[in-house]
Formats: C-alpha cells, sequence, structure tokens
C-alpha cells in the first residue's frame, strides 16, 4: 500500500520560509483554503488542513472528478474492453432518441472526442433539464458543432463516459478505480455522488480526502508505475496530460488556458493540473519535481483560482534548491507554528449598540416569499440568525470574531460560519459550506429603526435556491399585558 515519507522541506531543498509565505499571502488575499498539502521529490513537506476542516474531513473536488474518470476509461482501454476511437452510440443504443435518424455530428462523436472536450454540444446538456435522464440529454440534446474540433467545457461527455465505465464494470466508477489502483489506497470512505438516476456524476461528484488527491497525482506524476507495479499503460497517461487541444479562446484563468488533454488541464509551467471549481486542484511540475494539492471555495473571489498558482508560483518556485539545505530549528519552529494556526478566517467585527434589535422578531412582507420572520439573537462573541422558512424554525449560529459550526439548515449540510458588523451599519453573516456539497450563503442585514432589509446570496451550482434575493420585514410589536 502506498504511503508517503513526510520529511522537513528543508531536506528537499525548500526553504521552510518560502512555504511560511505562501500561506500568508493566500491569508492575507482572504482566499478561504481548506487544506494545502505539497510533494517535492517523492516526499510530503507540507500537510495543513484549516480548522475546523482535519485530515479526516471529506471534500468535495467537483470536476477533478473527470480527470479519474479520464484514468477509468484509460483502463477499460488498457483491458481491450472499449477503443478511444469508438463512437460513443456504439454502447447506448437504449439512449438514442430516434435510432434510425440520429444526428450525424452525434452519430460521429468518439470516446477520444469528449475525453478532450471536443464533443459536439457547447455546454452541459442535462443542465437544460436536471429532471430528465442526464446521460439521454447528451444524445437528444440537438449539437451546436462536429466533433474533434472546437475546445468546449462539457461536463455531460465526462458524466456520458463514467456511465459508460459503470455499464461495461457493473460496478459504481470510483469503486473499479479502487479495485484496479487498489495500491494507492484510497479511502474508504470516499465516494461519488450521484445523479438522480443512479449514475455517478464522472463529472463533478467526487467527494475524498486530499491525500487521496496527492496518491492521484502521485500515481500520473509517476505515469502509472507505483511501488513496481504498472497501473496503467504510461501511454495513455502520456497523451492524458499533453497539450491535445488549444483551450484559450474559453479558458477561465491564465493557468487554465495553456492547452487541454484527456480531462487534465496544462499549465504554465510545463505540468498539468487535475482542476475542480473553487480551489480543488492537483498541480504537477515536473521541472520542479513537485506536486500541490489544494481543497478551498474560492466560488466567491474573483480569479481565486489564478491567486493560487500565482501565490506557489512567485512564493515558492523561485527559492527551490537542487540540494539539500541544513537543518534550521528555528525555520522548523516556526513553520509548525504556522501549520497548528491553520484556519478558516471569519469575518472582522466591530462594536455595535445591540440593544434596538437583539432578540426581536421581524416579519417578512414579501407576500410571495416561503420565510415569515426573522431574528438575531446576539451573546459574547457569538450570535444567532433564526428564521421561519415554510412554517418551520431554523436558525444558523455565527461567530463574531470566530467560526461557529453546524449544520445549515433545510440541507443538513456541515458549515462553519462569522458575522461581521460592517462601516456602514450592516450586519454581513457569512455561512461557508463545508460538507459534500462547498459553497456559502450570505445574509447581508440592514436595520433602520423598525424595518430590516436582507439581502441573501448563495455560491453553490445546486442547492440554496431560497437564499437568494431580497426580503423585507418590519418589526414584530411587542405584547403588553
Amino acid at each position: 500500500m502506498l504511503t508517503f515519507e513526510k520529511t522537513f522541506p528543508e531536506e528537499t531543498g525548500i526553504p521552510s520560509e518560502c512555504i511560511i509565505r505562501l500561506t500568508d499571502r493566500l491569508q492575507k488575499r482572504q482566499l478561504p483554503m481548506h487544506s494545502l498539502l505539497l510533494m517535492h521529490r517523492d516526499k510530503l513537506v507540507f500537510e495543513g488542513y484549516y480548522a475546523p476542516l482535519t485530515a479526516h474531513s471529506l471534500h468535495r473536488m467537483f470536476s477533478i472528478s473527470k480527470s479519474f474518470t479520464s484514468i477509468a476509461v484509460g483502463l477499460l482501454a488498457d483491458e481491450g474492453r472499449l477503443s478511444l476511437t469508438d463512437p460513443i452510440i456504439k454502447y447506448f443504443p437504449e439512449k438514442l432518441p430516434d435510432k434510425d435518424n440520429i444526428h450525424p455530428w452525434i452519430a460521429q462523436m468518439t470516446i477520444k472526442d469528449m475525453l478532450m472536450m471536443r464533443s459536439c454540444h457547447a455546454s452541459t446538456t442535462y443542465k437544460l433539464d436536471m429532471a430528465s435522464d442526464w446521460v439521454a440529454s447528451f444524445f437528444a440534446t440537438p449539437p451546436t458543432h462536429p466533433p474533434g474540433t472546437l475546445f468546449h467545457y462539457d461536463t455531460s461527455a465526462a458524466h456520458t463516459l463514467c456511465a459508460l465505465v459503470e455499464k461495461l464494470t457493473g460496478q459504481n466508477m470510483l469503486d473499479y478505480l479502487k479495485e484496479k489502483l487498489h495500491i494507492l489506497g484510497f479511502s474508504k470512505e470516499s465516494y461519488m455522488i450521484k445523479d438522480p438516476f443512479g449514475v455517478s456524476m464522472g463529472g463533478s461528484g467526487l467527494v475524498a480526502l486530499p491525500i487521496d488527491m496527492m496518491k492521484f497525482g502521485y500515481f500520473i506524476a509517476h505515469r502509472g508505475l507505483v511501488l513496481g507495479e504498472q497501473l496503467l499503460s504510461s501511454s495513455y497517461i502520456d497523451m492524458a496530460v499533453s497539450p491535445l487541444t488549444a483551450n484559450c479562446v474559453t479558458a477561465p484563468l491564465p493557468s487554465e488556458a495553456q492547452g487541454y488533454g484527456l480531462q487534465f488541464w496544462r499549465n504554465e509551467k510545463n505540468g498539468f493540473t487535475c482542476y475542480g471549481m473553487g480551489g480543488q486542484l492537483i498541480i504537477f511540475l515536473p521541472d520542479y519535481e513537485l506536486i500541490c494539492v489544494t481543497t478551498a471555495d474560492t466560488q466567491s473571489v474573483q480569479g481565486g483560482n489564478q491567486q493560487i498558482y500565482d501565490a506557489l508560483y512567485e512564493e515558492l518556485l523561485p527559492y527551490i534548491k537542487d540540494q539539500a539545505l541544513p537543518h534550521n530549528a528555528r525555520a522548523e519552529k516556526a513553520l509548525n507554528k504556522t501549520l497548528s494556526a491553520l484556519a478558516i478566517k471569519p469575518l472582522e467585527s466591530t462594536a455595535e449598540n445591540l440593544r434596538n434589535i437583539n432578540g426581536k422578531t421581524f416579519n417578512v412582507q414579501n407576500e410571495a416569499s416561503d420565510f415569515q420572520s426573522f431574528s438575531v439573537f446576539f451573546a459574547e462573541n457569538a450570535g444567532t440568525l433564526s428564521f421561519t422558512h415554510k412554517n418551520t424554525p431554523y436558525s444558523v449560529s455565527f461567530g463574531m470574531d470566530s467560526m461557529q459550526t453546524g449544520t445549515f439548515p433545510i440541507y443538513n449540510l456541515w458549515y462553519a460560519a462569522s458575522g461581521a458588523w460592517l462601516f456602514d451599519g450592516t450586519l454581513l453573516i457569512r455561512a461557508l459550506i463545508i460538507d459534500a456539497y462547498v459553497g456559502s450563503v450570505q445574509f447581508q442585514l440592514s436595520f433602520q429603526d423598525d424595518s430590516l432589509t436582507i439581502f441573501m446570496t448563495k455560491k453553490e451550482e445546486s442547492l440554496f435556491h431560497e437564499f437568494n434575493g431580497h426580503l423585507y420585514c418590519k418589526m414584530q410589536p411587542e405584547e403588553t399585558n
């Protein structure tokens, strides 16, 4: 079973001060990091988790799932159970809307076209109607262009390929991978979220540990050879991480505009990246013998992923040495202090007179709203936002200059929340969802005399739709005897 040797960074040629500067920079940029792992020359030199998250906290990896799907397809190709040049319709005759009149572009589309993000769809097909069969939508949605021509990010292609893996193996895709790549020792509790029709979400559904991502990165970096066993042909991995498709026209960031392979991104430093929305990254830089794994929630930070890349490139890479550095007891102590202090940073708060609003009930005036009332209760260094939704009471606890954890209402997902008084007198409460779904829900509350105006926003792909928009509330008169 694969295990990693842990060592102090100086032993592999990395000054500890560089890692400290890296973490400080990410913190100062207010990036909500969840984990940071660094492997240099096959040794784990840093493994940090941001409280309340720990090494045992499962995390949604979003589109890193696509790289896993690619490897599963590669394994089946190695076994001779499929060919990358096979047309995809060969495997799903039951999903075709009209077998005798299939669009020629859909009929031409190969497995390799889909892996390269050169399908005939310009966007994810199942998002047009998520209540209908997600795989069938891939064949029923009218194509926009011939396959094999243009890069368009199409998650439904990866989802359909995952369905293909599960159809051919009779297993959940992650179970198949765990079996074939058993030497890596993926965590037993890792899993993939399924679509409403029972297919693993091969484009975005992987939920695993950060150390699982490091193991996967190690496996790719070593071209499939792990502990003396060739788990997947090196030729497939070489092709998968090569720049096969130009993606600079539609790529979201400079570091993700360097070309695309088979569900792997090229990066600016002659390496590859497994990319997941919100800062889930496996970054391999072969010229530096470095693998970096991050989990985070950058969805609400414009250019957040690029800030992670830039911090790594500028604070660490220029200072890596060819030889080991002398042991530095002071640097070791400073790095350990940095490691123990890693935590999701709360909102910064200032004092405010709470007497007129603490514990008061504000009734929602919007007639069409499913919310009925809101109230805020303050205690020392903490608070609780209580509300009724569809006549059911709920609450969200938050810290002031600290984080409070709990189960987010309606969805029963773990969260960490903090609140702060902004300079204009409004109260901001931010709940970070750190569960199988990763995102955030924010409440901005403006109190004026006997009224409360609330602005709710959510940053998450598929849930929390209730928590979007404006509400106007009036204070409930106090009962008198």
